[in-house]
């Protein structure tokens, strides 16, 4: 039975145990990496589409936080995440800038939204990455499923280089889950950081289902994190498993995994995926109680806490 199955697994059983949990962590609070926030008709049709979840997964999506997003804010205070990167992707040309100034507008009312950006590989797209770093941006998405864009492009190199030199994270989707696109591929985001070996990247969903490329990336470059969204909960556990051996696996990249869930748009519980991580944390030796101060706040509040004037974060 996978560590998400057993019944007797720690970890808060309910969003209404979970603050309690966080603060016998003797934490402050969490920090996620991996939210998404996004203007009211864009995220209509991710809903939509999620709706429609059975036609493109083969399987049931429901929406657990499909609320207004007032309410949406209200449950990630409840939770006591103190800090999150509400991340933004385009599917198409003209719309990273636009979707950049909306997060700047949002980041700026939500005080526990740090400034986040995206790109897409289109002509104006170092201008409008140089002004997100400029006004402060503390995060970066790349979504290349759904951009469905090649990360490799010669547009987008510049833009990479900025990034990197400015060591600001970008959460990349790159891997091959829950469907498989034209450029995504663990494979094929590696060669973006053999040109940018300094580019600071988080790899969403742990590269899923591509977990052994994904660690073996970590290992190689020591600016890799792994963010643990949508890993080892049970719905995920069904069509894209984690590695049988995945703690022990953990524990030599263990002061690089973030903790991410995809709230809003997840289909269980927010408490759901900290039960998945302390799980892990219970499992191993090498984890515990460190890994999980570590992860849930430590190491992605490191992430995102505004650059120094140098702006260097990288190793």
């Amino acid at each position: 039975m996978s560590l998400a199955a057993d019944r007797d697994e720690p970890g808060p059983r309910t969003d209404e145990e979970v603050a309690g949990w966080v603060r016998g962590l003797g934490l402050p609070g969490l920090v996620d990496v991996h939210v998404h926030f996004l203007p009211e008709r864009v995220l209509r049709k991710v809903w939509a589409y999620f709706d429609n979840a059975e036609e493109h997964y083969g399987m049931r999506w429901p929406v657990y936080y499909r609320l207004p997003q007032t309410e949406r804010l209200a449950v990630l205070r409840s939770l006591g995440v103190r800090t999150f990167a509400p991340l933004v992707y385009p599917h198409k040309p003209d719309m990273a800038e636009w979707l950049n100034a909306w997060a700047r507008e949002f980041a700026a009312d939500v005080p526990e939204a740090v400034p986040t950006a995206t790109l897409f590989p289109e002509p104006s797209v170092v201008d409008y990455v140089g002004e997100a770093l400029a006004a402060g941006v503390r995060c970066f998405k790349a979504h290349v499923q759904v951009g469905d864009y090649d990360p490799r492009d010669t547009t987008l190199d510049r833009a990479w280089g900025l990034i990197a030199d400015a060591g600001v994270p970008v959460v990349v989707h790159c891997g091959h889950g829950p469907l498989r696109g034209a450029y995504t591929g663990i494979e094929v985001f590696e060669q973006v950081l053999v040109r940018h070996p300094r580019l600071v990247t988080v790899l969403a969903h742990s590269g899923m289902p591509e977990y052994d490329a994904a660690l073996a990336l970590a290992q190689r470059y020591p600016n890799v994190y792994l963010d643990t969204t949508m890993v080892g909960v049970p719905f995920t556990e069904e069509f894209m498993p984690m590695p049988d051996d995945w703690p022990s696996r953990l524990a030599d990249v263990a002061d690089r995994v973030v903790l991410g869930t995809d709230f809003p748009n997840i289909p269980y519980s927010y408490a759901t995926q900290l039960r998945a991580v302390a799980g892990w944390a219970e499992s191993h030796p090498g984890l515990g109680r460190s890994f999980l101060r570590a992860v849930l706040h430590d190491t992605p509040s490191r992430l995102l806490r505004p650059l120094r004037a140098s702006g260097a974060r990288h190793a």
